[in-house]
């Protein structure tokens, strides 16, 4: 493998607004192709907005979802990769011809799709089917995988699609900033949001401590140490929908360590470059190699009922 440079983008999306949404991609990926990035990565729903699907019908989500890969969407992304020679990852909802809906996200390229995965626990609109596979290709030589938000947060996933071969995991969120039963966690009051060039501080305090970044810590870095992999979360910055988000866009290697982070409130993205040599310098690997499955293959694939309890989307109900 040869060295990569991988872009993670934040912007703050509108909801239902596909023209704008990839406006703006097409905008950032042009700009992340002339500072030399090779792929550019965007947040979970980016073309299609996200949070606002919480009120929308089956009819309504199926005029907005598409189909992959003859949907518009795809179309627009294609061209952009071509423009500008850069590798595009976005997401949106996708419909099959049986009226099924999914939370998707693609990679394209100048050729058009190379790969597409559909979220496993999807659970922001009651009509979404969850994904039954992961997903693992090729990239300009790399193993790459995906994993949508609430995903990435079950363990076995991001280990399940390591050992299926990847070695960079983009894990595209709409993420923090939600309550939560966690000491502090809540919402962020949009005021802040709207006052932001008069007081960033307070806005900033917010948007790093236990409503965002601080909880983010607790769990992103360890996805990519345990695994030997580089993790590439992209998330929003502003309002989506009638709630705030903190963009904190990263990049994060296989020790651990964030290498690249979006700080602004702007739209915008961070360039990492990508070195195979980390893949196996790192502690992770040696833990995966040390691995006996003999002893926990029964424990892991054992049957139980699964639940997803979304304390922000239920407020009134005691989860």
């Amino acid at each position: 493998m040869e060295k990569i440079k991988i872009s993670t983008a934040q912007f703050e999306n509108r909801s239902g607004d596909k023209t704008y949404n990839l406006g703006v991609i097409e905008r950032l990926s042009q700009k992340a192709a002339g500072e030399g990035a090779n792929v550019i990565a965007f947040h979970e729903c980016s073309i299609t907005g996200y949070t606002f699907a919480r009120h929308l019908s089956k009819k309504q989500m199926l005029d907005l979802a598409e189909f992959i890969p003859e949907g518009e969407s795809i179309f627009k992304l294609t061209q952009i990769a071509k423009d500008n020679n850069i590798v595009v990852l976005a997401g949106l909802f996708e419909k099959d011809k049986n009226d099924n809906l999914f939370k998707a996200y693609v990679c394209v390229d100048k050729n058009g799709l190379v790969a597409k995965f559909r979220k496993l626990h999807p659970f922001i609109n009651p009509y979404l089917t969850p994904g039954d596979s992961y997903c693992v290709f090729d990239l300009l030589g790399w193993k790459c995988g995906i994993l949508i938000c609430y995903d990435n947060n079950i363990v076995e996933n991001v280990r399940a699609t390591k050992l299926l071969g990847a070695d960079i995991i983009f894990m595209p969120h709409v993420t923090m900033c939600t309550p939560s039963t966690r000491p502090g966690a809540g919402f962020v009051d949009p005021k802040l949001w709207e006052n932001r060039e008069a007081d960033p501080t307070s806005l900033r305090l917010e948007f790093d401590g236990m409503k965002g970044r601080s909880w983010l810590m607790k769990w992103l870095p360890a996805r990519a140490y345990d695994n030997a992999v580089y993790a590439v979360f992209s998330n929003p910055i502003g309002m989506d929908d009638d709630q705030l988000k903190n963009g904190c866009s990263m990049i994060v290697d296989p020790f651990g360590d964030v290498i690249a982070e979006c700080r602004s409130f702007d739209d915008s993205f961070v360039t990492a470059t990508f070195t195979p040599e980390k893949l196996i310098q790192a502690g992770g690997h040696r833990y995966i190699q040390a691995r006996r499955p003999e002893l926990y293959r029964d424990v892991i694939g054992q049957e139980h009922k699964s639940e997803q309890k979304v304390v922000w989307l239920n407020p009134d109900k005691n989860l």
